[in-house]
Formats: structure tokens, C-alpha cells, sequence
């Protein structure tokens, strides 16, 4: 699309600071000017490229980065209110003793929307603009993205047990046919997918069930994959095979399947994925912190995959902040290669931004500052101690903002964050809300 003329009232204008466009070039523009009309971004280029542009609203950058704003690959919201609840355990004794339990004691469709709107809060505030969500209850995920104008990708979750919103597997193709039929081309900020929690947790026939359903439509396919040596044991004693294999007998892999952890690929599954492109969700503190392992991502790189940075959900990272999860990424490769030079800077903020979008399949319209995508960035302050001097942007994105760094944050061309105010959720009541969930939670709940 061709930029906008001289003269053209635009809807927002950005101006001034460093612009981090996150292109194909990695043009960086100093002195930004950019301009917004209808969601849409009209042009990015140095300030006084023409005459003075009229805007209805006007945020000024001086001094500042601006940058797409931030793509979580992989979480789970509504596991909010399970922050802290049950730390420092195996994933196994985690999931099946404690997560699973209060799950089925707790999860109902008023939490998943409270839950929701937390994490959504927390995610605008640290420079999250997109999510992928997978969850129960996920419908109202999809409705809590729409009420605070965030971008998500919310995916209704599918296991082989009973849960608190589909108490008979048996019903999983349908529950499946009838949420893609309710949100598929209902908003340009809500896409629709599937997630089927794990290969230990889902069937083959509901892999491929599932997976069926999501190829009919045209839309993304996840599941949490190879994210611990156990479970690849466990894949191997039931099938003969490990999990990326499993997945390519049952012919699940392609270019819509994102496979998340992926800590425990071997050398042929991750060129059975790269052949596939199959994308992966890299979710580097989680893994840490369960002690479940660290994904060859390197190897994948240098293959072709892409790969995108995720959080995971609360319960077990225990933050939302994607700037954290940058700076873990970049060093615990470096770490255990004993390579400095592996996920450089720019690699990983890609990952968080362009490649994530490429990830999700959204890279059209977000993940990098350009003419004719959509506006979602955020600009970061650089009036910080930690911020001075600035020599390398990308190292001072990835080593050393944090999320409380961003003052504001536009989606889809509207400002949802100004000077840390949030303009779309109403926090104090958020948070008096957030308080009583978690009260119940705590008096009915035994964790450590």
C-alpha cells in the first residue's frame, strides 16, 4: 500500500525516537515519524520527510524506542490464579497433583474471565500486543481479548479426560466445529485455533480428530511437545516412537502446526519439522524452572524453523513479561554451548516480534513496523538509569529493559496505554476482583 500523502489527517501520530522497524532491512529510523489511520500504519520515516501531518492524537517519542509490540507465542491466562501456588516440583508431580486438582476444584468460566483480564493487563503493561492463549473455557478468552482491544490467537483446549467445560471427550470434534463456526471471521482481532494439550494427555484419534478440524478451517494447530525426557520415555514405551515422530505418523506436522517446548528433539525431528514447517514456541523460563529442559533452538534455527518466544502461563514462569523471557533466551544458549555468539540480540527480539507473528501466521500484519500492516507497537522509556548510555538498541531491548520500561502501548491503531495507564481495563476494580478469586482459591486450596 502506498503511504500517505502530506496533508492526510491520520487518526495517530507518532513522533520522535528511535524507531526499531524490525523489517526485512532491520531499518533503523531515528527521529520517527508514523502515522495511523484506521487501525492501518500509513508511513514510517524520519521526522520533517514532508510537511507537518494533522492527527487527531499525537504521542510523543522523544527519547524513547519504538517498536512493534511484543508476540507471546504460547500461555495459558487464566492460570493466573495459580501464581505461585505449587513451586519448585517436577513437571509430573506439578501437573497430576497439583495443577490438574485445582483446576477441577477452581476453573469456572467467571475465573477464566477475571483470570483473563489479569493476565491481559499485566501483558499490555510489559509490551505484549499479541497473544495465543490455550485454555478451557476459551470463548471467553476470545471475549475478554475483544473487551480490552487486545490481539489473540485464543485456543480451545482438548484432553482425553473430563474437564470443567466439556465433561465428555467423546464430544471434542464437535465442541471443536462449533467454536471455529462462532469465532472464525467474527473479529480481525480474534483468531481462532485448537490445542490439544499433549500427546501423553490426547489419543491419536484426537490428535488427528482434532488436527482434522483445524486443517478443514485453515486455522493454527498447537501442542505442548517433547517438553520432558520422561515424557519422550513415556511416548517411546506407548508407541515405539518419540514425539515428533509420533506427530509425523499421524501426519499432524505442517506449516499450521506450532509444537511448543520441543525440549528434547532430536537431530531428525527437527528436520522432519523444518521438511514440514512446522513452527515452535520456545518457552526458555518455564522449562527452567520445572527443570524439564532446554530446546536445541540453534539447531532449529539453523534449519529454517521458526521459532517464537512464549511465556507459558503464570502458574509455572511466574510472569507474563516477555522482555524477561528475551534475556533468559539469549543467555541460557550462550550458556550451554559455551558460544557467545549464539541467539545474538536482534535474533531473539525477532523471535518476540516478526518471527513470533511468522509463527502464529500473522506476520502479514503485525510483528514489524511497515506501511500497511496493522499499528500495534510500543514505546519504550529510556529516561532509566539502566538505560544510559543506549549504544546497541538491540542489546538494550534484549538485556536490559524490562517490562515496566514501556509507556505506551497501541493496538490495531488505538492506544490502549498511555503514560502506564491502561485506557481499556478499569485496574483498580481489576485488581479488588483478582483479591476475592484469590482468597477462595487460598482458603480451599493445600499448597506449598
Amino acid at each position: 500500500m502506498k503511504a500517505a500523502p502530506s496533508g492526510d489527517r491520520m487518526d495517530l501520530l507518532i513522533q520522535g525516537g528511535l524507531c526499531l522497524t524490525l523489517n526485512a532491512r532491520g531499518d533503523l529510523i531515528e527521529n520517527c515519524e508514523i502515522g495511523v489511520s484506521g487501525g492501518e500504519i500509513r508511513f514510517v520515516r524520519p521526522a520533517g520527510s514532508s510537511e507537518g501531518t494533522a492527527a487527531k492524537e499525537v504521542l510523543s517519542a522523544a527519547g524513547c524506542l519504538v517498536m512493534p509490540g511484543l508476540v507471546n507465542t504460547h500461555t495459558h491466562l487464566p492460570m493466573v490464579f495459580f501464581r505461585g501456588l505449587a513451586d519448585d516440583l517436577p513437571l509430573m508431580d506439578w501437573l497430576r497433583n497439583y495443577i490438574f486438582p485445582a483446576e477441577n476444584r477452581h476453573v469456572n468460566r467467571e475465573l477464566v474471565r477475571t483470570g483473563s483480564l489479569l493476565a491481559m493487563a499485566e501483558m499490555i503493561l510489559s509490551g505484549t500486543t499479541t497473544f495465543c492463549d490455550g485454555y478451557f473455557y476459551e470463548s471467553t478468552v476470545a471475549e475478554a481479548a475483544l473487551e480490552t482491544g487486545m490481539r489473540g490467537i485464543p485456543c480451545q483446549g482438548f484432553i482425553d479426560f473430563p474437564t470443567m467445560d466439556n465433561p465428555d471427550p467423546t464430544r471434542n470434534v464437535m465442541i471443536a466445529e462449533n467454536y471455529v463456526k462462532k469465532w472464525l471471521g467474527r473479529s480481525p482481532l480474534v483468531t481462532p485455533a485448537l490445542f490439544c494439550h499433549a500427546p501423553y494427555t490426547c489419543s491419536p484419534e484426537t490428535l488427528r480428530s482434532i488436527k482434522a478440524v483445524a486443517r478443514e478451517a485453515g486455522l493454527l494447530f498447537l501442542t505442548h511437545l517433547s517438553e520432558t525426557r520422561e515424557e519422550v520415555e513415556t511416548i517411546q514405551r506407548q508407541f515405539g516412537r518419540t514425539p515428533g515422530r509420533h506427530l509425523e505418523d499421524l501426519e499432524v506436522l505442517d506449516e499450521k502446526t506450532l509444537a511448543v517446548h520441543c525440549n528434547w528433539l532430536d537431530d531428525e525431528e527437527i528436520q522432519i519439522f523444518a521438511d514440514r514447517g512446522t513452527k515452535v514456541s520456545h518457552n526458555p523460563e518455564s522449562s527452567l524452572k520445572l527443570a524439564a529442559g532446554i530446546a536445541p533452538v540453534p539447531k532449529m534455527l539453523r534449519e529454517g524453523i521458526t521459532v517464537g518466544l512464549g511465556t507459558d502461563g503464570s502458574a509455572s514462569n511466574n510472569d507474563l513479561d516477555l522482555f524477561g523471557e528475551m534475556d533468559t533466551a539469549a543467555k541460557i544458549h550462550k550458556g550451554v554451548s559455551l558460544d557467545p555468539t549464539v541467539m545474538d540480540a536482534e535474533t531473539v527480539l525477532r523471535m518476540a516480534t516478526i518471527e513470533g507473528a511468522k509463527a502464529l501466521g500473522l506476520d502479514g500484519l503485525v510483528g514489524s513496523l511497515e506501511t500497511g500492516k496493522r499499528a500495534d507497537l510500543i514505546i519504550v522509556d529510556l529516561h532509566r538509569p539502566h538505560h544510559v548510555p543506549c549504544y546497541n538498541p538491540y542489546s538494550q531491548v534484549v538485556y536490559a529493559a524490562r517490562g515496566a520500561d514501556v509507556r505506551d502501548a497501541v493496538i490495531d491503531g488505538k492506544v490502549v496505554m498511555k503514560d502506564r495507564l491502561l485506557r481499556t481495563i478499569d485496574l483498580p476494580r481489576l485488581l479488588e476482583e483478582a483479591a476475592k478469586t484469590a482468597s477462595s482459591i487460598a482458603s480451599r486450596t493445600d499448597s506449598r
